[in-house]
């Protein structure tokens, strides 16, 4: 039987916050074989992709008011269903980014809007960057669907995550 740390959004949501970090970091503390226990007032379905891709399958059940219990309990067989990965690519055959955007003053999901729309406007195989104020993983999903490539990560002093994108060819 899986043991769950619970995490309730509730309060987080209703002050207006947004508590994916506080999601990643209550996952990070998570011990081998232990869950996660979310209570949220609605459905997060996006969510469910970002802890699949994490190794999480998902049971649901709606509460009264329409709040929503999820349990995220590991699953051996989601490796296959991991996050995309971009292509591996050494550094040398990406162009210098045609665009540069400094999105971590946005909140989302208007860092993700302006990438994607930036992205449109490039042609194909050149290259956008951006900072970001956390890792975008909403938006990798996105980028892979629409055939682009993407490589990222926190900076050394972990304070942005930068974020290069290269337009389908």
């Amino acid at each position: 039987m899986t043991e769950f740390i619970d995490v309730d959004v509730r309060p987080i949501l209703r002050a207006g916050g947004e508590p994916f970090s506080i999601i990643m970091a209550a996952l990070e503390r998570l011990e081998p074989g232990e869950g996660l226990r979310l209570f949220a007032p609605f459905r997060p379905v996006p969510l469910f992709d970002v802890m699949a891709s994490k190794g999480f399958a998902h049971r649901e059940a709606e509460l009264e008011g329409g709040e929503w219990e999820i349990r995220f309990m590991p699953d051996d067989g989601s490796l296959a269903a991991a996050e995309p990965v971009p292509v591996a690519t050494s550094d040398d055959d990406w162009p210098e980014p045609a665009v540069h955007l400094d999105n971590r003053d946005l909140d989302p999901p208007e860092p993700m809007v302006r990438i994607l729309a930036s992205a449109e406007q490039l042609a194909p195989g050149q290259t956008l960057s951006a900072l970001l104020s956390r890792e975008p993983v909403f938006l990798f999903r996105e980028l892979t669907k629409r055939g682009h490539q993407w490589r990222g990560g926190f900076t050394p002093q972990r304070d942005a995550y930068r974020l290069t994108v290269r337009v389908r060819a």
